[in-house]
C-alpha cells in the first residue's frame, strides 16, 4: 500500500503501465472450456481494484473514482488452466478523467494479447454527484503504483 503522507513528486503520466497476474478459476469457463466473456471484465476489474487499493484508496469516501467506460475486444479464447497478465497503460489524462488501454495476455505465451480493452476513470465528488479536477495527491498515489513510461 502506498503511504499518502510519503509520496514522491512523480505523478501519473501518459505511457505509464501497471501489470497484474491473476489466475483463472476452473468455474470461470463454459462447457467448451473457454473463459466466459463476462469474466474478461472481471479480470479487468480485479486488476483495477488492486491498483486502487494498493494506492491507498478507501471506500466509502466523499470523493473517489468511478468507472465511466469499459470495453473489450475478444481476440482469442483463454482456456483453463492459465494465469492472465492484465496490463493497464495510461493513454490520456484530462481535467477529471483518465483513459487506459488494457491488454490481457496468457502468462508464458509470447504470441500476444487474447483481449484488448479500454477503461475511462473519472474523479468524482460523490456528495455533489459531479466530476471534479484531479487532486495532485491522487495523481501521485496512482503514479506510485505505475511503472514510468520508457
Amino acid at each position: 500500500m502506498v503511504n499518502p503522507d510519503n509520496l514522491s513528486a512523480r505523478i501519473l503520466a501518459v505511457g505509464d503501465t501497471h501489470q497484474t497476474e491473476l489466475p483463472l478459476r476452473w468455474g470461470d469457463s463454459d462447457a467448451l472450456n473457454h473463459l466466459n466473456n463476462t469474466l474478461y471484465f472481471r479480470l479487468m476489474e480485479e486488476a483495477r481494484m488492486q491498483i486502487l487499493y494498493g494506492a491507498g484508496f478507501k471506500l466509502p469516501s466523499e470523493t473517489g473514482l468511478i468507472l465511466a467506460h469499459a470495453s473489450c475486444d475478444f481476440l482469442r479464447s483463454f482456456t483453463y488452466p492459465a494465469d492472465v497478465l492484465v496490463k493497464h497503460t495510461v493513454t490520456r489524462i484530462g481535467r477529471s478523467s483518465a483513459e487506459f488501454e488494457l491488454t490481457l495476455e496468457k502468462a508464458g505465451d509470447p504470441s500476444g494479447p487474447y483481449a484488448r480493452g479500454r477503461n475511462v476513470l473519472v474523479w468524482m465528488d460523490y456528495v455533489a454527484n459531479v466530476s471534479a479536477p484531479w487532486p495532485q495527491q491522487v495523481l501521485a498515489q496512482l503514479g506510485a503504483m505505475f511503472t514510468p513510461a520508457a
